[in-house]
């Protein structure tokens, strides 16, 4: 399965998942017994999905699971709501504007644009520590060095 709208790989074992469109006949609810990832994606094994028939009934077809199952910091990953959010520092006030979220193998990096240039803002719990649903300004809390300070206002 690949994530939808660049999300980070979210199904895991346990989780209960809705196929849709949903078949005419046969289950539509879901149990994840297991998940691996890889590089395209992930390996799912869903209850009740025994045969390569059965699985390929679920092909081309998207897996919704409660958002309420959901990681609570998923917000932070969500690339299509992040992108163009104000981003502000504790100390050096409004940074600017996410223009790109980059992927990495420990965290995510936001691409911040704005008066001090091309800021890097590593998506990591000491820095980002809340992100809200609306499109309220970011608060970040950044370690000295990432930015060059000696730009005028």
């Amino acid at each position: 399965m690949v994530p939808a709208r660049g999300l980070p790989l979210l199904l895991r074992e346990g989780l209960r998942v809705v196929v849709v469109p949903p078949r005419l006949k046969g289950p539509r609810e879901f149990e994840v017994l297991r998940c691996s990832d890889s590089a395209n994606g992930q390996l799912v094994s869903l209850a009740g999905v025994t045969t390569i028939q059965a699985a390929s009934g679920l092909v081309g077809r998207t897996v919704l699971a409660r958002v309420a199952d959901l990681p609570e910091d998923l917000c932070l990953h969500d690339v299509e709501s992040l992108l163009g959010r104000s981003v502000c520092d504790e100390r050096l006030g409004e940074l600017g504007t996410i223009a790109e979220v980059m992927r990495g193998p420990a965290n995510d990096v936001w691409v911040v644009t704005g008066r001090y240039g091309e800021v890097l803002v590593p998506v990591v719990a000491h820095v980002v520590s809340h992100v809200a649903p609306d499109a309220s300004p970011i608060d970040v809390s950044l370690p000295g060095g990432l930015v060059e300070t000696d730009v005028e206002a």
